[in-house]
């Protein structure tokens, strides 16, 4: 069963997290296929459309053979909508806020919380939640050098910048330099081209280069 720790340990392993929404139920689980035979064995889905918790619902049932997959669920702001998510089945939950309530929540059903962070003082408030692992977000308005400059005032803590990370080898060693231990991917890996014309080879090859990328660089 997964939980909080084989979910964190699946994030930073992998270096990467994909992340995406989809309204189209089929096409969002050929996307989850695509990246799976790709070599991912953890994403987000957003919650991020009327349709979210109905096709969150279906995708886990129909990856119930992928027993190696942790899926989370991504852009959780209220306790309900974690307790909807939670009770589709969501082996984690990430959101773009820190709301202790939601934490609170995570925790006790015994899974991982990804809080997102944009100042110092959202950083601390997160650590009293527990927050095992941060997300910096939008990452592209701070940039690594926010991650430089306040890593040390949070020793031990890890971080995950989503939002602008680039599908670029110097723009992935710089995050990684900077002490990120993954790097959250939306639209600039699964994007809006290759949902529309379903373009799953491509989208496999692309996922396992930057598979590929986010070891290397983090070495």
């Amino acid at each position: 069963m997964p939980n909080k720790e084989t979910a964190l340990q699946a994030i930073v392993n992998q270096g990467l997290l994909p992340l995406f929404f989809h309204e189209d139920p089929q096409l969002s689980l050929d996307v989850v296929k695509a990246l799976y035979h790709a070599g991912v064995r953890t994403l987000e889905y957003t919650n991020r459309g009327a349709a979210a918790l109905e096709n969150f619902t279906f995708l886990k049932k129909e990856l119930k053979t992928y027993q190696d997959l942790h899926l989370g669920i991504g852009t959780i702001k209220t306790v309900q909508q974690a307790e909807a998510f939670l009770q589709a089945g969501a082996d984690y939950v990430v959101a773009p806020i820190v709301d202790p309530q939601v934490g609170n929540l995570v925790h006790e059903a015994g899974l991982l919380w990804i809080p997102g962070c944009f100042t110092p003082t959202e950083i601390h408030v997160a650590q009293q939640a527990q927050a095992a692992l941060i997300k910096i977000f939008p990452a592209n308005i701070v940039g690594p050098a926010f991650v430089s400059s306040i890593k040390e005032l949070f020793p031990g803590q890890l971080f995950i910048p989503t939002g602008g990370v680039e599908m670029e080898e110097e723009n992935f060693r710089t995050w990684f330099k900077a002490g990120v231990c993954a790097v959250g991917m939306g639209s600039k890996l699964i994007s809006k081209d290759i949902l529309a014309n379903r373009q799953f080879e491509t989208l496999q090859d692309l996922t396992a280069q930057a598979l590929e990328l986010a070891q290397r660089c983090r070495k």
